[in-house]
């Protein structure tokens, strides 16, 4: 592997004897970065028991560490494409720092709850949104998240150094990678990669079929890095964090997990589509992370390719992350990682925001408003002027005929009037199917599972079934078994209650999950829908008589 352009063993050694022993960027008392960092910076129907109404069931805890939110430099560099990034990104908005809980003392350690502990405290919690927005507190403590959407989010990376290598413990582990190995059908290529990254060349060496731990370790021992794709579907408490998660974001969140050997580097610099945060969990990491290098590539749609230094110029954050940090960047950033000499390095990327923004709602809004237009506006129906080719088009672009203005113009008309016809909550809804298809089952808690089907005590015994009947009384209060696992759609004259419960823990293992509703349940869903998280009583919910109400309960 070609050498950084920095040593990583060097910056870690000159950070060890200036900031001692704290890695990672100090803060001087007037918030800046102090002199030693800057160095570092340079460089229809179903059966029933959907599962999805529970009967009544039965709050968490805090934290404190530093925030380093990195600001770009002042330092002049070219926008061209290929040559060093630009400090000040074109059109972008430049964020002025500010000071956030946790931000004062870099050198302090951070004494969190553990995992377990969290997880099994946010079971108490009632409101599955706002179990949800815990653990994410817990994820970037001692961040505040009200401040981190405000002032970081889609806008600049974050590091959370915590000096607590502990911190993290029990969310993912090489030696649970080991166990997967031994266990599970792990393939390559499907589940796990095996990379590298030698004199600026980025390969990838999968085998085909199984991926048995004597080939794996054999690649590892070998300087190859190792990527497991969908730890959450093997990991039950990945699993659990990555679900409870994508209610906070409203999009799926997913993860991989990545294993690199000292002294290797397993990916080429890069950009994502997704909102990252990488959470480092064993041993420590090098890393550069560079300014977006011009306007179109900030927020991206998509992932980039494989760059070299010559396109990158000087990073905005360089660091060793330690077990127990966290880093944070947003999609476009341009990132890479290098292991130390003296210790691997497990990390899982924890990410969200893929294709949520905007320009996805817009992607399903406008071809609706055009069929609703075009169906209900003659103007939209009217035929092209005959000879519209003789003068529009780009070989016409300096023509002074002035048809092309009364051609721009009537676009623009139709333009205008077609937002009038966007039907806007129709195409929220097909984002939230999407988003119902694509994320996770719920873990349940053991409240929400002793109130639902999943922990009614039906059984085999003696040779008959027993307690095979759950009765439900009037008085039975119900309610929805999670906030964001439902979502009510119109499609045509239908309509369809899409729901996540029987999701596979393997990204669209199965087809979408849908129950037509009748129509006289419509009022009914739609109540409990609003009532969520309050229980409410079977006699409350809107149907015609008791037994309707009863039925319904029983069915959904």
């Amino acid at each position: 592997m070609a050498p950084p352009r920095v040593s990583a063993f060097a910056v870690f050694q000159q950070v060890k004897q200036e900031t001692n022993p704290q890695l990672g960027l100090e803060k001087n008392n007037k918030g800046g970065i102090s002199k030693p960092s800057q160095k570092m910076l340079k460089k229809k129907k179903k059966p029933r028991s959907k599962a999805l109404l529970m009967k009544s069931e039965a709050q968490e805890g805090d934290g404190s560490c530093a925030l380093q939110p990195i600001i770009s430099s002042n330092k002049k560099k070219s926008s061209t494409k290929g040559g060093k990034a630009a400090s000040k990104i074109p059109n972008g908005t430049e964020v002025p720092p500010q000071r956030l809980k946790g931000t004062e003392s870099s050198s302090r350690q951070h004494v969190g709850p553990p995992l377990n502990s969290v997880l099994q405290d946010l079971g108490k919690i009632q409101n599955s949104k706002e179990r949800a927005k815990a653990l994410f507190e817990w994820l970037i403590s001692p961040v505040n998240p009200d401040d981190f959407f405000r002032c970081i989010w889609e806008k600049k990376p974050a590091l959370i150094k915590r000096h607590n290598s502990k911190y993290f413990n029990g969310f993912f582990s090489t030696s649970e990678f080991d166990r997967i190995l031994r266990e599970d059908n792990v393939q390559f290529g499907v589940n796990l990669d095996v990379t590298s990254y030698t004199e600026g060349v980025r390969e990838t060496h999968n085998p085909p079929g199984r991926a048995l731990p004597l080939v794996v370790w054999d690649y590892y021992k070998n300087g190859c890095s190792l990527r497991l794709l969908n730890p959450q579907s093997f990991s039950s408490t990945v699993w659990n964090v990555l679900s409870t998660l994508q209610e906070l974001f409203g999009c799926m969140v997913g993860a991989n997990t990545y294993l690199t050997p000292p002294s290797t580097q397993g990916f080429a610099p890069h950009y994502d589509d997704i909102e990252a945060f990488v959470v480092q969990l064993e041993g420590k990491k090098h890393w550069r992370v560079y300014n977006p290098r011009n306007s179109s590539e900030m927020l991206p749609q998509f992932s980039s390719g494989n760059f070299t230094d010559g396109d990158l110029g000087e990073p905005i954050l360089e660091t060793i992350l330690e077990a127990g940090d966290l880093l944070y960047f947003p999609r476009g950033f341009i990132h890479q990682g290098d292991c130390l000499p003296d210790a691997h390095s497990l990390h899982i990327t924890v990410s969200s925001f893929q294709r949520n923004s905007w320009l996805d709602l817009l992607d399903k809004l406008l071809p609706a408003a055009l069929q609703i237009a075009a169906e209900e506006d003659v103007e939209f129906r009217k035929g092209l002027p005959l000879d519209y080719l003789d003068y529009m088009g780009v070989q016409n672009v300096e023509s002074s005929d002035p048809r092309r203005k009364n051609f721009i113009e009537k676009t623009q008309v139709l333009m205008r009037k077609l937002a009038e016809y966007a039907p806007v909550d129709a195409a929220v809804d097909q984002k939230a199917k999407a988003f119902l298809h694509d994320c996770l089952p719920p873990v349940l808690t053991p409240a929400e599972k002793g109130h639902s089907v999943h922990g009614a005590p039906a059984r085999w015994e003696n040779g008959e079934v027993k307690d095979g009947i759950i009765q439900l009384e009037k008085d039975t209060s119900v309610r929805f078994l999670r906030g964001g696992i439902a979502r009510l759609c119109s499609e045509g004259e239908a309509c369809v209650l899409y729901y996540s419960t029987d999701n596979s823990r393997v990204y669209h293992q199965e087809a979408p999950k849908s129950i037509e509703v009748n129509a006289e349940h419509v009022e009914a869903i739609e109540y409990l829908l609003h009532c969520y998280p309050q229980c409410v009583t079977v006699e409350s919910i809107p149907c015609e008589d008791l037994d309707d109400k009863v039925d319904m309960s029983a069915y959904y």
